[in-house]
This record gives C-alpha cells, structure tokens and sequence, in this order.
C-alpha cells in the first residue's frame, strides 16, 4: 500500500490490511509465520511535507534458535508511532550536512510518499532480539559432536582452555 502525499493533503489516511507470507523482505534466516496484519493511520503534520504514521503491527515470525538451530517462532505485537519528512535535497556530491538531536527521531521519504511495507520492514528488522531462543535454559549444540543438548546429553569432553594459551595464564591468576 503507497501513502501518497498527495492523498494526505485531503484527509487522513486509514489503513488495515495484512502481508502475506513472503511479501515482507525479512533477513535471510527469518520468516513470516502467516500473515502479518497492520492496522493504523497515516496524516499530514504540516504543508512541509511531514508524515505522522501511527498503528500496531500482529503476527508471528519463525527463524532459528541462535544456540541449537531448532526452529522457533517469535510472537509479534508491536505498537509505532513514525514521523517520515521529505528527504533533504544535497546540492552538492559529498557535501556534509548537521542534523540535529531531534532530526535523530525522524525517518526521511523521496518522492511522493511512503510504501507501508517498507514501515513494516523496517519496524520488525529494528525491533528484533539480539538472541533468538527458543527457550531460555537453551543449552545449545555440543561444540564436539554437534549433538542437541536440549535433546541428549553427551559425553563428549571440552577442553577448559586451549593449550595455546597455557602461556598468558600464569598473568591471570597472579603465579
């Protein structure tokens, strides 16, 4: 869905609509678990060009667990509030231009508008967890065998430290 400038300068821009799996371009190792609604408003702030773009964004997300590789699906409730302004004309190639603090907190457009998938994008790929889990105890993949140690335990042994650096020990512990 395109939220047109040109539209908003009549009247405020209701939307409700849902993607479907595949049509959000997520990172590689994540994916829509079935449709992701978006539910909200567009409007005009002021004859400048800026856009305030608020709603909520519900679905599910599945990718893999970043100690085990089982998969793991990730609920998805997340509330935006986004002020977009027109993109800022450089006269010059390579000229600097200073921003404010405040410019820190608005996203920029080009053109006549915004596509609300791209919002959408951007929303869920800021928002992610550093680690994805699929549990919190997770214990992870043997770093030996390979096996899933939520599943079975090994008896693999794992070396403390590598002998390499037997060496620098003697520093740490004040020998």
């Amino acid at each position: 869905m395109f939220i047109s400038v040109q539209d908003l300068e009549l009247r405020r821009l209701p939307f409700d609509t849902s993607f479907a799996p595949g049509q959000i371009d997520l990172l590689d190792e994540l994916r829509q678990s079935g449709d992701l609604q978006v539910r909200g408003s567009a409007e005009l702030v002021d004859s400048l060009g800026e856009i305030r773009v608020r709603g909520r964004l519900e679905g599910a997300l599945t990718g893999e667990c970043d100690r085990c590789l089982e998969p793991v699906t990730l609920p998805w409730k997340q509330d935006f509030d986004l002020v977009y302004q027109p993109d800022l004309e450089i006269k010059s190639p390579g000229e600097e231009i200073e921003i404010a603090t405040a410019d820190t907190e608005v996203g920029f457009y080009e053109g006549a508008g915004l596509e609300l998938a791209d919002i959408v994008r951007e929303q869920i790929l800021l928002s992610l967890p550093l680690r994805r889990l699929c549990r919190d105890g997770c214990l992870g993949l043997c770093p030996e065998c390979g096996q899933n140690r939520n599943v079975k335990v090994c008896q693999c042994q794992t070396k403390a430290t590598d002998e390499r650096w037997a060496a620098l020990k003697k520093f740490s512990t004040g020998d």
